[in-house]
């Protein structure tokens, strides 16, 4: 990319400053036009920046200065209150000229027809690093945000493969116990139950777990989607059937093998007692005082591992290792579909494109060939969190593994990009041993030889991920039954984990089709058989 440049003829010495690039979606609007948000606020990243407000900021100042866009917000609440407050404002019709909303929502206004059609604007405004992001993990973000053949938004792309799950197990147990890494889920189950019974801690006391959960199951550490997997079950995605035909994991009788196992685990006190009680925080303690040996996560779960290592009386030592099957096949990995918020531009506002142009900036100034990643990315601080736009390349963090191990094989740091070096820093440090080994630790076990991306890499190596297959914008029934039936699939879990008989599981499968899961697969089956290529 090109960039015109100016000469301050004032300077002793010759100093440049960026004036414009040439492109159309990043051209300058003369005289400056205004754009309207309403946005979350966030008090702790604001106090660590002096000087700088959610209003008034580094990025602001760089979109008004670079492209003349003003960037002002409506209003600017914290949390609940945010999400309360935006519900009023779109039941009443009081949007901003964009507006951040989820799937259900952009159905609505554009219903409504409150919103811009954006199709020819993104077309023609989008930078091709913009082009190329937003298509990371193919057309589902743009078929999420397309309705009835028009775009209505820009999706608010977020990782698929970020959802990948490893299995991550305390390897200092595993050793005390004489075990090895588990190939099957069998191994998984023996493992679990000798953590339990076993006193891997060496204390003489019955208090220790073999696998943590919490009460909410699908969260992306300590969930279930990770043990579901292991018996090929995808609980919270929409997959194919053998005829092609789409139909709900959730209900599949995969579901009811994996959660027969879970409840003879919680039976015999391998899981938590009130692990239906606790949320991600709590459950934690119990790691964090070295009383659990096993969790299916997310690649950062290493941090949340980290947490036992930090009480200074346990050297507790962690691995990710891959999610593993019944059979001892590699089994499919579940990803699902991530993309949930969208950016909607208010029918009559005169400039729809400027939301394009701010996503351009955003993603040229962190990761294009302009890019200040130390100015507007991490200062160490998350200083990208104060734009109004956030985009991001999905496969970021993957990239900045394979530079890590490209580095490390070949001794050529030359190689490290800003995310990356950063990274190898902090795992440099781990393995220097001096006082601040422990700030590496989870970046070791995460982006290390044996850390979770080197996992990952052999998912995809053996064509193990499995990305969701319905991705197109909520049908009406799903706008109206969908949070119902998630709610009563959690509960029905819940409570045959806890002990329900396990036939608890066919009378919900029942429900959930009689209540409308039927309905909604039909009109998800038909969406996708009437969609344009």
């Amino acid at each position: 990319m090109q960039l015109l440049v100016a000469c301050d003829d004032n300077s002793t010495e010759e100093e440049e400053r960026e004036i414009a690039y040439p492109e159309a979606g990043l051209s300058k609007y003369d005289p400056p036009i205004e754009l309207t948000f309403v946005r979350e606020g966030d008090d702790g990243l604001i106090k660590a920046l002096p000087g700088e407000t959610i209003a008034d900021n580094r990025w602001t100042r760089l979109y008004e200065e670079v492209l003349g866009i003003k960037i002002k917000y409506d209003w600017i609440e914290q949390g609940d209150l945010y999400r309360q407050k935006l519900g009023i404002a779109l039941a009443s019709g009081n949007i901003p000229d964009v507006v951040k909303v989820n799937a259900e929502q952009l159905r609505t206004l554009t219903n409504q027809g409150m919103i811009q059609d954006l199709t020819d604007i993104f077309d023609t405004y989008a930078s091709p690093l913009t082009k190329k992001v937003l298509s990371e993990e193919g057309t589902g973000p743009f078929d999420s945000a397309t309705i009835d053949g028009k775009l209505m938004a820009i999706p608010d792309t977020s990782s698929s493969i970020e959802g990948a799950m490893f299995l991550w197990i305390r390897t200092d147990w595993l050793n005390r116990l004489g075990l090895s890494p588990p190939k099957t889920m069998d191994d998984v189950l023996a493992i679990s139950k000798a953590f339990t019974e076993n006193d891997p801690d060496q204390n003489g006391v019955d208090d220790t777990y073999g696998l943590a959960l919490t009460q909410y199951l699908w969260d992306p550490v300590m969930g279930i989607g990770g043990f579901m997997a292991g018996y090929g079950a995808s609980p919270t995605m929409w997959i194919k059937d053998a005829s092609g035909k789409l139909v709900y994991g959730g209900i599949q009788p995969e579901v009811k093998t994996a959660l027969q196992a879970l409840q003879a685990m919680y039976r015999s006190g391998q899981i938590d007692a009130d692990f239906g009680f606790k949320d991600g925080v709590q459950e934690e303690k119990l790691i964090a005082s070295g009383k659990l040996g096993m969790f299916y996560g997310v690649q950062w779960g290493s941090f949340l591992a980290q947490s036992s290592r930090n009480n200074g009386t346990v050297a507790a030592e962690w691995q990710a290792f891959p999610i593993v099957s019944v059979s001892g096949e590699k089994p499919k990995v579940p990803l699902p579909f991530s993309t949930y918020q969208y950016l909607a531009v208010k029918k009559g506002y005169e400039h729809p494109e400027a939301v394009v142009k701010l996503i351009n900036l955003h993603l040229e100034k962190n990761w294009g060939e302009t890019a200040e990643y130390e100015t507007y990315y991490s200062t160490p601080q998350p200083v990208w969190k104060l734009s109004p736009v956030t985009p991001y390349p999905l496969m970021k963090n993957v990239e900045a593994f394979r530079q890590v191990e490209t580095a490390r094989r070949t001794g050529d740091t030359s190689i490290l990009k800003d995310e990356a070096k950063a990274i190898y820093k902090n795992i440099e440090a781990y393995k220097a041993g001096g006082a601040d080994r422990e700030s590496g630790w989870g970046w070791e076990r995460t982006y290390g030889p044996d850390g979770a991306f080197a996992v990952l890499e052999q998912y995809i190596k053996h064509d193990q991920l499995l990305y969701e297959s319905f991705t197109g914008p909520p049908t009406a029934t799903v706008i109206e039954k969908e949070t119902v039936l998630r709610n009563l699939q959690i509960e029905a879990y819940r409570n045959i984990i806890l002990g329900r008989p396990i036939d608890e599981f066919d009378r919900f499968a029942a429900e959930w089709r009689k209540l409308g899961g039927d309905q909604m697969t039909a009109e998800i089956n038909q969406a996708m058989a009437s969609r344009k290529p």
